[in-house]
């Protein structure tokens, strides 16, 4: 959902100490990112958010190391 975005790029390094830094340092190359992922000041409910291959709960505020790899992937629900 991003790739139409960053040029159909599927990884891109970025600054940035907390989520929202980054989202705010992609949003600076890429115009449009922060409208896809954020609802106002909040995370979209359909987007997760996988630090270092862990889900993380704290979202927008988490802290990231300099070398953290960070995605943003659609929310899987539903099943039976």
């Amino acid at each position: 959902m991003l790739l139409p975005l960053s040029g159909e790029k599927q990884a891109v390094i970025v600054q940035g100490k907390t989520i929202q830094q980054v989202i705010d340092n992609l949003e600076l190359e890429f115009p449009g990112i922060r409208e896809r992922l954020l609802d106002g000041a909040r995370l979209r409910a359909s987007i997760s958010i996988i630090v270092n291959g862990v889900i993380i709960q704290d979202k927008l505020r988490h802290k990231l190391d300099d070398d953290s790899e960070v995605h943003f992937i659609p929310a899987i629900s539903g099943g039976y």
